[in-house]
């Protein structure tokens, strides 16, 4: 553990992996695989955040990052309250700030957001008193999936320096894929981006990222192949042209994944749409590390409140404790 005066990561929120150093990703790194051990123990309980109150905010639906982020809290001995935002007062038209200072009259510690507008997350931030994590904000940034994915990888291949890493699909829509390509970059991979030019953003290059529209030579020499789900519900018009075709140039096959290094692994962040972006062949075959991702996830979100509790007040009415 780290000296109490040197925080061993130095952020009191977390809103994304911009802005993170090399140094502040890889203590979560670490804080996450001592967590994977916890999780793998009888006794999972932890006393870290006992007496702490953690709100998980959900303004769009997800199974699996809240469930993770709730058993993530519970295990640190947190109290933790789920809220669906999208069966309560905001369809009743309160807004997102009214929401925030509803929940700060609360006194809650943590905050859990996950929002369907991109910028969200800072607005509430700014206007909590507490620590807030983004869970994902519209097409912006999703950092603890780009955080458990960077553990499954490193934890896999043993480090993440100057490996390849493709990750294809719905680039465009996706807070997943931007998240990990600043991830990935930060800690020393080589990132390629690949997928109909419809579903690769404008201005892509200027992330440093090489760029393939042909699958099977995106995936050559590849060592990790991240596919990502194509997200409809976010798609306005026709983005591609049907789903048997995209499978055919894009989804994932035992044949395409022949193009990438004999020893590549397979990841996905879920939920997989089995037979549009990935064969089930593949998503339950040998290379596959797709369970062992939603593992890392509970471990991950572990580490993040870990870190966040570093900063949060000893007490109430600590005589240390601003006035903000």
């Amino acid at each position: 553990m780290s000296d109490q005066h040197t925080p061993l990561f130095p952020h009191r929120h977390l809103l994304g992996i911009e802005g993170l150093s090399r140094p502040d990703i890889e203590a979560l790194l670490e804080l996450a695989d001592k967590a994977v051990e916890v999780s793998r123990q009888v006794e999972k309980k932890r006393a870290t955040l006992r007496g702490r109150t953690q709100i998980n905010l959900f303004f769009e639906p997800s199974t699996r990052t809240q469930s993770s982020f709730e058993l993530a809290g519970k295990r640190l001995g947190a109290d933790v309250m789920n809220m669906s935002v999208s069966s309560s007062s905001v369809k009743k038209g309160e807004t997102l700030i009214d929401t925030a200072m509803t929940l700060n009259a609360m006194h809650p510690d943590i905050i859990v957001v996950r929002h369907h507008a991109a910028g969200a997350v800072h607005l509430l931030a700014r206007k909590v008193d507490c620590s807030v994590i983004n869970a994902g904000d519209g097409a912006h940034e999703h950092p603890t999936q780009a955080l458990l994915d960077a553990l499954t990888i490193r934890r896999n291949k043993g480090r993440i320096e100057g490996l390849t890493v493709a990750i294809c699909g719905d680039v465009l829509h996706s807070r997943v894929a931007r998240s990990n390509i600043i991830l990935l970059q930060a800690l020393g991979a080589r990132v390629r981006c690949v997928g109909p030019s419809t579903l690769l953003p404008a201005g892509i290059d200027q992330f440093g990222v090489e760029t393939f529209t042909d699958m099977r030579k995106g995936l050559e020499d590849a060592d990790i192949v991240m596919m990502l789900r194509l997200q409809r519900e976010r798609m306005n018009g026709s983005f591609v042209p049907s789903v048997k075709e995209y499978f055919r140039f894009y989804g994932l096959d035992e044949e395409k994944l022949g193009f990438a290094k004999p020893d590549a692994l397979v990841m996905h962040p879920g939920p997989m749409n089995r037979g549009v972006e990935i064969s089930s062949s593949v998503a339950d075959g040998a290379q596959s590390l797709i369970r062992e991702q939603v593992e890392m996830g509970v471990a991950v979100r572990m580490a993040v409140l870990e870190a966040l509790a570093q900063h949060l007040p000893e007490a109430q009415h600590s005589p240390n404790r601003g006035s903000k």
